[in-house]
């Protein structure tokens, strides 16, 4: 799923300007480059293969939140602790490759939207909310039994 998907699924994802939106989405391709090549030199941290669903900018550019999520969701705690710990070192990375007065400071959060996308997958797929779903509405519950 692409970050564009995903923007409206994290808090405040409307009150964003244009500014927050495309530094937020420059930082994440860079961050994501970065832990695919493992430019980061810690053995804990590349052995993760992480995907970065999406970065939100705070509105003076000075904090990045990161949402990110290991291969299949394992070791998460792990995952996210070498991203705390290797934080200067990303943000150097960072730096380099964008034009902005300061380098933003790097904040790790799990992202907890696929969870939420699987959870809604399964509840559609019970037997009580298939039914639910394929019955009319105008059909009303006495009807139903």
């Amino acid at each position: 799923m692409g970050a564009m998907a995903q923007k409206n699924n994290h808090q405040g994802a409307g009150t964003r300007s244009q500014r927050q939106l495309r530094v937020g989405e420059l930082i994440r391709r860079t961050l994501s480059d970065v832990l695919l090549r493992g430019d980061v030199h810690d053995p804990e941290l590349n052995r993760h293969s992480i995907t970065v669903g999406e970065v939100q900018a705070s509105p003076d550019l000075k904090v990045a939140t990161a949402y990110v999520l290991p291969l299949g969701g394992r070791e998460a705690d792990e995952a996210l602790a070498a991203l705390r710990r290797n934080a200067p070192e990303l943000r150097h990375h960072i730096a380099k490759a964008m034009t902005l007065k300061y380098a933003p400071q790097l904040k790790f959060m799990l992202d907890e939207t696929f969870d939420r996308m699987d959870d809604t997958r399964r509840m559609l797929g019970e037997e009580r909310v298939k039914r639910d779903v394929e019955t009319p509405d105008d059909i009303d519950d006495a009807e139903r039994d």
